[in-house]
């Protein structure tokens, strides 16, 4: 059955004249940014913050701080199911490309980065929450994020895929509010500190049925540790550039999106506890509705339900079931 699943790929830039796409996922933070009287500055203001991060942490051969520049690209998946050409939107990520502006050249950046799916947002603000409605004490669903899981080990196998990329994705989220850090001996010269957690999380269990494993590193001069989702080896299947691509671009949005523990005035320390109550913390400059976006989620994941879910629910888990095996 899996051979009518087919993927394809949009891309749309984002820059200062970036607009939500109509016809695809409105990646909620990125939507978010760019409306309002202030949305041109909000999107100048977090490219140069991206481009500022960049060169600090590639400071080698960059006397001015200045050598380098970083495009994004949101990429776009869609699945067809049936193969009559009505595509849902499946996953959405962020690609960046380096700008050398010393040598002139283009030099391919990281897949993945943000991570966001209409179907991760039916089963955390749909699912996971309709299941627990009426329970006393909270329990996850059986086969939790198994469906969505196999789905995105299928794009990444697939040709479509392979075609577009030439690495596998590294997805980089924030730290959990759940869990205490606990920073070990080992450092990386650019993903920096390594911290452990003190237990596992839903969002790593959820990320292990995508295929993903996850470390978490404290750059240099950031403020807390940063959680990267990967397959393979982290630090020696990608260059430096690529690894601070990621960094660069991925801090950036959390100093907007969670400045509490981004962009805290203490960086943190032995034992680090993230606090989205945390006082202690400046502002950006730019203006970012965090509201929304949890609102947002819970509209994505009835949309998803109603137009994803329950049409193709028997493909869906016949298909899964097998993917499985």
């Amino acid at each position: 059955m899996s051979q009518n699943f087919a993927f394809s790929i949009k891309t749309l830039r984002f820059d200062e004249n970036y607009r939500p796409s109509n016809n695809t996922r409105i990646t909620t933070n990125f939507a978010n940014l760019a409306r309002g009287e202030r949305r041109y500055d909000n999107l100048r203001d977090t490219l140069r913050m991206i481009n500022q991060r960049f060169n600090a942490l590639a400071h080698w051969d960059n006397p001015n701080g200045d050598r380098y520049s970083v495009e994004l690209d949101i990429v776009s998946v869609d699945m067809d199911i049936e193969g009559n050409g009505r595509p849902f939107p499946t996953i959405e990520m962020l690609q960046t490309t380096v700008l050398d502006h010393q040598t002139n050249q283009r030099i391919e950046g990281m897949i993945g980065n943000n991570f966001s799916s209409y179907i991760r947002d039916y089963d955390f603000s749909v699912l996971l929450l309709d299941h627990n409605k009426d329970q006393s004490r909270f329990t996850i669903p059986e086969n939790f994020g198994t469906l969505h899981g196999n789905i995105f080990k299928h794009f990444v196998q697939s040709t479509t895929f392979q075609r577009h990329f030439s690495k596998l994705p590294v997805i980089c989220l924030s730290v959990a509010e759940s869990k205490v850090y606990q920073r070990s001996n080992n450092q990386h010269p650019v993903l920096g500190v390594e911290y452990q957690p003190n237990e596992s999380s839903l969002t790593e269990h959820y990320f292990q049925q995508m295929g993903l494993q996850v470390r978490y590193f404290m750059p240099q001069n950031s403020k807390a540790p940063l959680a990267f989702y990967f397959f393979g080896d982290l630090l020696n299947d990608y260059s430096n550039l690529e690894l601070i691509s990621t960094i660069s671009t991925m801090e950036t949005f959390q100093k907007i999106y969670r400045p509490e523990i981004y962009h805290a005035n203490t960086p943190a320390g032995e034992r680090f506890k993230p606090s989205l109550q945390h006082q202690d913390h400046s502002l950006t400059p730019i203006q970012y509705d965090r509201e929304e976006r949890s609102q947002l989620a819970i509209k994505q994941g009835k949309f998803t339900e109603e137009h994803f879910i329950k049409p193709y629910q028997n493909i869906l888990e016949q298909w899964s079931a097998n993917a499985a095996h």
